[in-house]
C-alpha cells in the first residue's frame, strides 16, 4: 500500500493521496522551527522533514556523485524510499547543506488545498533595527561602477546584491513568518531549512531553477522584474510596459539563451518558447519563459542539470567568471546560500531545485535579507535600488517590518 501523508516514510510516493484537505496546509502549520526542521512546498507538492538520518558530506567530489552516494547509503540502511532536502550555496564548491530526514511526511501543493486562504496570524510590529549593507548610496555607486564596466565591453550582465540585517528585542517566530510567506503566495515555492550552526534558511521563492520527473524536464527562469503597485490600473501598465522593454526583454533573453545552451547536451527535445510571459508574486511583476526537455539519458538527476544551470545569469551575470569577479569585488559580504539553490532530490533523480531568493538567514533575534538586481548597459542606479527595495518587500512584510 502507498504511504499516506502521515506515514512515516522518506518518499515522495506518486500513490500517496494528495487531494486531502487540509493535508498541504496541516504540514505548513505543523512547521517547528529547529535544527532538524525542513519544510518546502512547491506547485506540485508539500513536504516536512524530521530528524536527521544522514547528511550529504563536504568534500572535493561532485555534489551529485555526494548526493546520490548518501542516497544509496541510505537505501541501503533500511531507509525506505530517500531522499535529501536542503541547500546548496551560491558558490557551491563552498558549502552544502542537505540532509536526509529521519521522517518525512507529504502533501499536495498548497495552492491546491482551500484551507491555505484562510488568514496568516498577523505579524506582530516588532521594534527593529535595520541596517542596510552596503548603505543604499553605495549600491548605487556599485550600480554606476558595473555600468561603466558594461559599456566597456567587459561583460554583458553583472547581478549585484545587497542586504538589510536586521535585529529584535524578542525571539523570531518563523513558523509565523513561515506562514504569511506561505499563505501570500501559495503557488510560489516556499522553503525554510536548516543552514548550519543553528540558523535556519527561511523564504518565498518565485523561481524554479530545474525539476525533473522521469524524463522530462522543465526550468522557468525568471529576469526583468517591475514592483507591483496597489492601483489596479498601474499595476496592469507596469505588467504590459514590462512586456515591451527592451532593457528587460534583453536581460530575460540573455537568461534563456544561457539555460537553452546548457540543457541541449542533456536532451533529446528542448520547448524554448520565442517570447517570454509575465508572473507575478505579491510584490513584483517578472518575465518568465517555460523551458521543457525530454532527457536523453534518464540517469542524468534533477540535481547534476541544476549544477550545469547553476548559477544562471539570472543571479550572477555573463559571462560567469567574469560576472562572479566582479560581484566579488563590489558586494562588501559573501552571498552563503543566497542565489544557491534550495530543494529535494530522491535515489530515482527526480527532484524540484529553486532558485535561492526572497529569503534570509535567521538566527535568535537576528534576521540578514537579501535581494539582488540585473544590471545592463540600460541600468540606471536608482531604478535598480527601488528594485531591491520592493523585492525586500515579500519578506519584509512576513517578518512585520513597517514600511
Amino acid at each position: 500500500m502507498p504511504a499516506g501523508p502521515d506515514a512515516p516514510a522518506t518518499a515522495l510516493a506518486e500513490g500517496q493521496d494528495h487531494a486531502v484537505i487540509g493535508a498541504a496546509s496541516g504540514l505548513l502549520g505543523q512547521y517547528r522551527a529547529g535544527s532538524d526542521e525542513a519544510f518546502f512546498a512547491s506547485p506540485t507538492r508539500t513536504l516536512l522533514g524530521s530528524g536527521v538520518h544522514a547528511r550529504v558530506p563536504q568534500d572535493g567530489r561532485p555534489l551529485p556523485v555526494r548526493v546520490a552516494e548518501t542516497l544509496a547509503e541510505a537505501g541501503r540502511s533500511g531507509v525506505e524510499r530517500p531522499l535529501v532536502v536542503g541547500a546548496v550555496a551560491f558558490d557551491r564548491d563552498s558549502r552544502v547543506e542537505l540532509a536526509v530526514p529521519a521522517r518525512v511526511r507529504t502533501a499536495g501543493a498548497l495552492r491546491d488545498d482551500p484551507l491555505i486562504a484562510l488568514p496568516a496570524p498577523p505579524a506582530e510590529q516588532a521594534d527593529w533595527r535595520i541596517d542596510p549593507v552596503p548603505a543604499p548610496e553605495a549600491y548605487g555607486a556599485g550600480v554606476a561602477a558595473a555600468v561603466e564596466r558594461l559599456r566597456g565591453g567587459e561583460l554583458s550582465k553583472v547581478v549585484l546584491a545587497r542586504t538589510l540585517e536586521l535585529s529584535a528585542e524578542q525571539p523570531l517566530d518563523l513558523p509565523a513568518i513561515l506562514q504569511r510567506l506561505a499563505r501570500r503566495d501559495p503557488g510560489g515555492y516556499t522553503f525554510a531549512v536548516p543552514s548550519g550552526g543553528g540558523r535556519t534558511l527561511v523564504g518565498a521563492s518565485p523561481e524554479l531553477l530545474l525539476s525533473r520527473r522521469g524524463t522530462a524536464v522543465l526550468a522557468n527562469p525568471l529576469a526583468g522584474s517591475v514592483p507591483r503597485s496597489e492601483d489596479l490600473g498601474e499595476d496592469v501598465r507596469r505588467a504590459a510596459a514590462l512586456l515591451e522593454s527592451p532593457k528587460d526583454l534583453h536581460e530575460h533573453a540573455v537568461v534563456v539563451d544561457a539555460i537553452r545552451e546548457a540543457l541541449a547536451p542533456y536532451c533529446r527535445t528542448l520547448e524554448v518558447p520565442e517570447r517570454p510571459t509575465l508572473v507575478r508574486t505579491a510584490a513584483m511583476w517578472h518575465l518568465a519563459t517555460t523551458i521543457r526537455g525530454e532527457l536523453a539519458d534518464p540517469t542524468v538527476s534533477a540535481l547534476e542539470l541544476a549544477c550545469a544551470l547553476h548559477p544562471t545569469p539570472a543571479v550572477c551575470g555573463t559571462p560567469t567568471d567574469v560576472a562572479r569577479r566582479v560581484i566579488g569585488e563590489v558586494e562588501p559580504f559573501d552571498r552563503g546560500l543566497y542565489t544557491g539553490m534550495v530543494g529535494w532530490e530522491d535515489a530515482t533523480g527526480d527532484g524540484e531545485w529553486v532558485v535561492t531568493i526572497r529569503c534570509a538567514e535567521a538566527e535568535g533575534r537576528t534576521l540578514r535579507v537579501y535581494a539582488g538586481a540585473g544590471v545592463v548597459e540600460q541600468s540606471r542606479p536608482e531604478a535598480e535600488l527601488a528594485e531591491t527595495s520592493a523585492k525586500f518587500r515579500t519578506f519584509l512584510d512576513a517578518a512585520g517590518v513597517a514600511r
